[in-house]
C-alpha cells in the first residue's frame, strides 16, 4: 500500500497571518493635485481585491487608475480616485471609513450607518429573485402582484441585457413590517409570481423565480445581480466588438512591461484580447471599452467568480476610454490554454461590461414612501408605454427614492409630453435626465454640473448605491426638472 506524507498545515496558521500583518490602508492627499490615492498593503487571499474595489464603488469613488500586484502571497495596491464630482477625498469621516472598511474585509464589515451602504442589503428580509426574457410592462405585473398579495417591497434591482431580464426584489408583510416566514404563504406568492414570468414565454424557455428565506447577513445586490445573469447564460451571445480603427489622434497608453497605441476615433464598443506571457507563464488579458461607473468591480468581479486570481493589473480611463489590462492565473494555478475557455472569458467579461450600461432616459424619483408605491409607479410608466431598461429604488422610513431608465416601446427615447404625463401622474418629486450619464458622457457631465454648481444638478446622487439617507429631505427639495 502506498502511503503519501502532506505537511500539516494549521487551519489557523491564515487566521495567525492575518493578525500579524493585518491591511495597511494609507490615504495620500499630497501625490497628485488631482485626485487622491488609496495604497493597500496586506496579506492577500482570493477575492481579497474584490472586496477592495466593492468598498471603494459602493462610497460612489470614481476610480481612474489602479496599478495592482498580488505575487507571493502579498498585496500591494494603489488606486487614483476621486468623487463623483471629481473632486479628491478631503471628508475625514469618509477617510476613516475607507480605512475602516478595507481593513475589516478579513473580520466582520464595520459597524456603519444605513446611509451610506444601501447596495449591502440585510438578507433578514425575504428576497424574490427573478431571471426571465425581458417584455414591456413586466416589473409593473411582478409588483402588482406583489402589492395585492400584501407585501411592501423595502428595495429593488433589476437589469436588462440582450434581451434577458434579472431583478432582486427585497419584501416585507405590508401588515406589520417583519419578514415573511409563513411558508403556505412564501409558495403562493412564488406561485402567483412564477405565472406573471411565465405568462409570455415559449416552451423550454429559460426562467426563474426564487425565494430566499430570511437569514442574518448581508449581501451584495449588485453581485448577486451578475451570478443571477451569468447563470442565465445571458453572455453567450456576446463577441468582441470589431470596430475601425482610426491611426490618427492617438494616446499612448501603458500596461505592467507593455506598451501600446490607444485610438481616441477607435470604435467605443467592448474589446477584449487574451494572450499568454511565455516569460512568466500568465495569461494576459486586455479589456478596452467605453468607461463608467464601476467597471473595474465589474471586470474583477467577473474574473473572481470564474475562479481566476489577479496577480498583477493596471488600470487607466482617460477622455471616456478605459484600458484595463489584468495578468492572471485560474486558482487552479494553469493560464488560459484552451480556445473554449479563453472564449467564454471573453464573453463573461464583455457581458459583465455590457449590463450596467443604461439605454433611455433616467428618471429620478423621490417621494413618500407606502405599500404599492413600486407597483404605482411602474403601472404609470407601462400605461404610457415606456419600457423599463434597468431600475434601483429603495426605501427608509416615510421615504423612497429611485432611478428608473425608460424607453418607449419601440426601443426609442420618450417624447417630452410622455414625460411630462409621467411627472403629473406620479405626482412626486421627479427629475428627468435627456441623456444616460452611466455611459462615457458621465465623466465630462460631472465635471460640467460642477463648473455651474448654481444652475440644475445633473447627477442626483439618490441611486441605490449612493442613496445618502441623512441628507434625502434636503436634497429632494431642490429637485428640478432638466428641460430638453
Amino acid at each position: 500500500m502506498d502511503i503519501t506524507y502532506r505537511p500539516y498545515i494549521d487551519p489557523d496558521f491564515e487566521v495567525l497571518i492575518e493578525r500579524i500583518h493585518p491591511p495597511r490602508v494609507c490615504i495620500d492627499n499630497d501625490t497628485y493635485r488631482d485626485c487622491t490615492l488609496v495604497k493597500v498593503d496586506s496579506a492577500n487571499k482570493h477575492g481579497m481585491l474584490l472586496e477592495i474595489v466593492q468598498v471603494l464603488t459602493d462610497l460612489e469613488l470614481v476610480i481612474s487608475k489602479s496599478y495592482i500586484s498580488s505575487d507571493g502571497g502579498w498585496l500591494m495596491d494603489v488606486f487614483h480616485v476621486t468623487d463623483q464630482q471629481m473632486n479628491k477625498i478631503t471628508d475625514e469621516s469618509l477617510i476613516q471609513y475607507i480605512q475602516e472598511g478595507i481593513c475589516v474585509i478579513r473580520r466582520a464589515r464595520p459597524s456603519i450607518g444605513e446611509e451610506t451602504r444601501p447596495t449591502l442589503m440585510s438578507i433578514e428580509n425575504t428576497a424574490l429573485e427573478m431571471t426571465g426574457m425581458d417584455r414591456p410592462g413586466l416589473m409593473s405585473e411582478m409588483s402588482a402582484v406583489l402589492a395585492e398579495l400584501g407585501c411592501r417591497v423595502s428595495a429593488a434591482m433589476a437589469w436588462t441585457h440582450k434581451s434577458r431580464a434579472a431583478c432582486i426584489i427585497y419584501v416585507e408583510d405590508a401588515s406589520n413590517g417583519e419578514p415573511i416566514r409563513d411558508p403556505c404563504r412564501v409558495a403562493q406568492v412564488q406561485a402567483q409570481l412564477e405565472n406573471v414570468v411565465e405568462a409570455h414565454h415559449y416552451d423550454n424557455e429559460r426562467r426563474s423565480v426564487r425565494w430566499t428565506a430570511p437569514a442574518p447577513g448581508q449581501t451584495h445586490t449588485e453581485r448577486r445581480l451578475h451570478q443571477l445573469m451569468a447563470a442565465d447564460e445571458d453572455y453567450k451571445t456576446c463577441c468582441s466588438c470589431c470596430g475601425s480603427n482610426d491611426d490618427s489622434d492617438d494616446d499612448d497608453v501603458y500596461g505592467p512591461g507593455r506598451h501600446y497605441k490607444a485610438k481616441k476615433k477607435e470604435c467605443y464598443g467592448t474589446h477584449v484580447k487574451i494572450e499568454k506571457c511565455k516569460e512568466t507563464g500568465y495569461s494576459i488579458v486586455t479589456v478596452r471599452s467605453r468607461d463608467r461607473p464601476k467597471l473595474l468591480f465589474d471586470t474583477i468581479y467577473t474574473l473572481t467568480d470564474m475562479q481566476y486570481i489577479v496577480f498583477h493589473a493596471a488600470i487607466r480611463s482617460k477622455e471616456f476610454i478605459a484600458v484595463q489590462e489584468y495578468y492572471v492565473k485560474h486558482k487552479s494555478g494553469h493560464p488560459l490554454d484552451s480556445d473554449d475557455e479563453k472564449q467564454l472569458v471573453i464573453q463573461r467579461l464583455i457581458a459583465a461590461t455590457e449590463r450596467r450600461i443604461s439605454h433611455g432616459l433616467r428618471l429620478d424619483i423621490c417621494t413618500e414612501n407606502r405599500t404599492g408605491l413600486l407597483s404605482d409607479i411602474t403601472r404609470v410608466l407601462r400605461e404610457n408605454g415606456l419600457s423599463i431598461t434597468r431600475a434601483e429604488i429603495g426605501t427608509r422610513g416615510g421615504r423612497a427614492a429611485g432611478t428608473f431608465y425608460v424607453k418607449d416601446t419601440s426601443g426609442q427615447n420618450a417624447d417630452p409630453e410622455t414625460l411630462e404625463t409621467v411627472r403629473r401622474e406620479i405626482g412626486s418629486s421627479v427629475v428627468v435626465v435627456n441623456k444616460s450619464l452611466s455611459t462615457a458622457s458621465w465623466a465630462a457631465s460631472s465635471r460640467t454640473s460642477r463648473s455651474n454648481s448654481t444652475e440644475i444638478q445633473e447627477r442626483p446622487r439618490f441611486t441605490l448605491g449612493s442613496l445618502l439617507w441623512s441628507h434625502l429631505e434636503r436634497i429632494s427639495s431642490n429637485f428640478k426638472p432638466i428641460k430638453s
